[in-house]
């Protein structure tokens, strides 16, 4: 049944148009172990269309998360997808000499699409001419949004203790985490102090307009940190000024990987039907489509009878 939220942001987002979707996508990145490969969608109408590049989490790849990206691309939004290294497609194990450079070279899959954006459009039949190449976001979840927040600014301390180099692309000026990873330090687990060094963000740095989305029910099992180690980048950071925490989400915040696929460990499509239309609410505001989109979703959101999460803004 549509919850009556839904109903209201349904109003807000307006209704989808059809969508055309390509992959594979090969683009260049010749000093890459394997090809980089991505999806495309659009809608097959409308003009001066923003851009949304997504990084998928741990192991997945272009093929995944269709909740959010298929809904994305129908409301309007040029949605790329690329298959990260990591990606369960391409045995790139914890003991394979690739993959300790892995987290730049996800950062760097996401340099390349907005480098390419020519053969982008080339791709996919009827999109030429139609991307408006100034207003980009960069979303993600989990491993997929540190990658996400590379862009929007977030440093990573090294192992002295100093604040890294700038990865960030003034090419993007939006962003959503979904369920980023937090500060590092002491609460981080052996295994992932010895091979995740990018779970030492520094988020003072991140100053671009971000989105946090979050599950109060999300244990890591990477920190010894509770839930709230999942909304650092809004608590840390100067860019990041709104959060929404989900009551009862754990790290596929429902469902947006997809629906029946092992990492929705708390199947939720009332909570996923929000989410689509929240974020979709903030992209539309964020990338100058409809100044009035977000605050009117947030305002309903916090107004719910029913309320399935709460809204926080700095």
């Amino acid at each position: 049944m549509t919850s009556s939220l839904t109903q209201t942001l349904d109003d807000i987002v307006k209704d989808g148009d059809p969508v055309i979707s390509v992959a594979p996508v090969r683009l260049s990145a010749s000093d890459r172990p394997v090809p980089l490969e991505v999806r495309i969608s659009a809608p097959t109408t409308g003009t001066n269309l923003p851009v949304v590049l997504f990084s998928h989490g741990n192991g997945w790849n272009l093929d995944g998360y269709a909740p959010l990206t298929a809904f994305w691309a129908s409301r309007g939004f040029v949605v790329i997808q690329p298959t990260h290294l990591d990606s369960r497609r391409h045995g790139f194990g914890f003991d394979d000499p690739v993959f300790p450079t892995i987290w730049t070279e996800r950062i760097a899959d996401l340099t390349r699409i907005l480098d390419q954006l020519d053969s982008i459009e080339a791709a996919v039949p009827g999109l030429a001419g139609r991307i408006d190449r100034n207003r980009i976001a960069v979303t993600g979840h989990s491993w997929g949004a540190q990658t996400a927040q590379a862009l929007l600014g977030a440093r990573i301390f090294d192992d002295a203790g100093q604040v890294g180099e700038s990865m960030s692309d003034d090419r993007v000026t939006a962003g959503i985490l979904f369920a980023a990873t937090g500060i590092g330090g002491d609460d981080l687990h052996p295994f992932a102090q010895a091979n995740f060094p990018f779970m030492r963000p520094s988020f003072q740095e991140l100053a671009t307009p971000t989105l946090v989305i979050a599950g109060d029910r999300d244990q890591s099992k990477m920190s010894s940190r509770g839930p709230d180690w999942f909304t650092d980048a809004y608590t840390h950071s100067p860019g990041a000024t709104d959060l929404l925490s989900f009551y009862g989400a754990e790290h596929a915040l429902g469902g947006i990987v997809g629906y029946e696929v092992a990492e929705t460990t708390d199947e939720n499509p009332e909570r996923v039907a929000v989410i689509q239309r929240m974020s979709t609410a903030y992209l539309r505001t964020a990338l100058q489509v409809d100044e009035s989109s977000w605050s009117t979703a947030r305002d309903a959101f916090r107004n719910s009878a029913s309320p399935i999460g709460r809204a926080d803004s700095k």
